[in-house]
């Protein structure tokens, strides 16, 4: 179950945390990147400088189902400044904000809707609560699985881990990853966080066999 208030704001704006440049592209703190591109493509649209955002921007949908969708470029820490400009820019609340973001302590597969929380260890969490001054945002987790369960090797391997890419072996199972959360974000914006996260939440992807 997902908690949410007796009124829900429609969803109006979808973050994906992430690094900016080639070298980052594809690794699995960019997951949440990586998300929202797949929605644009799948929309046949493309992403746009914002510079007053302090990131690229694209639109899918029209009318009342319109969705903005954001890839700060101020760098994993500094994520709050992106998305703090765009709910001013927008005249938006934080509960009209979707954030998309790794988790390294869920296993690829896995997904979690919440309506609030704290940032758990994330930088890109931690920034947006900072910058807008409230946990009270509805996110997103991917899991993106973690390098160790020892937590001591966990610790010394977790910057390669997150900066690392995705094996060849996991992008079929990440591409029906990308489906759940583009179809979760629909029902999200259809019929609000609850119905949302009742399906997300539960999401067991088939494993093909190898």
């Amino acid at each position: 179950m997902v908690e949410s208030s007796s009124a829900p704001a429609a969803l109006q704006l979808v973050v994906g945390l992430g690094n900016p440049g080639a070298k980052y592209a594809g690794t699995r703190h960019n997951v949440g990147f990586m998300a929202l591109e797949r929605m644009a493509a799948a929309a046949q649209v493309g992403f746009r400088s914002q510079s007053k955002l302090h990131g690229l921007l694209a639109e899918v949908g029209q009318g009342a189902s319109r969705l903005r969708l954001l890839m700060p470029q101020t760098y994993m820490n500094e994520s709050g400044r992106s998305i703090r400009a765009a709910l001013d820019w927008f005249g938006l609340e934080p509960s009209q904000l979707l954030v998309v973001v790794d988790d390294m302590d869920l296993p690829l597969g896995k997904l979690r809707l919440r309506a609030s929380g704290s940032a758990g260890g994330h930088n890109g969490l931690r920034s947006t609560i900072s910058h807008l001054g409230t946990q009270d945002f509805p996110r997103l987790r991917i899991g993106i699985g973690a390098p160790a369960p020892n937590p001591i090797e966990r610790k010394q391997r977790t910057v390669g881990h997150v900066l690392g890419r995705f094996e060849p072996q996991e992008h079929k199972l990440l591409e029906a990853v990308f489906a759940e959360v583009e179809a979760g974000i629909g029902l999200l914006q259809r019929l609000g966080l609850e119905r949302a996260g009742n399906r997300l939440n539960r999401f067991q992807p088939e494993l093909a066999s190898a």
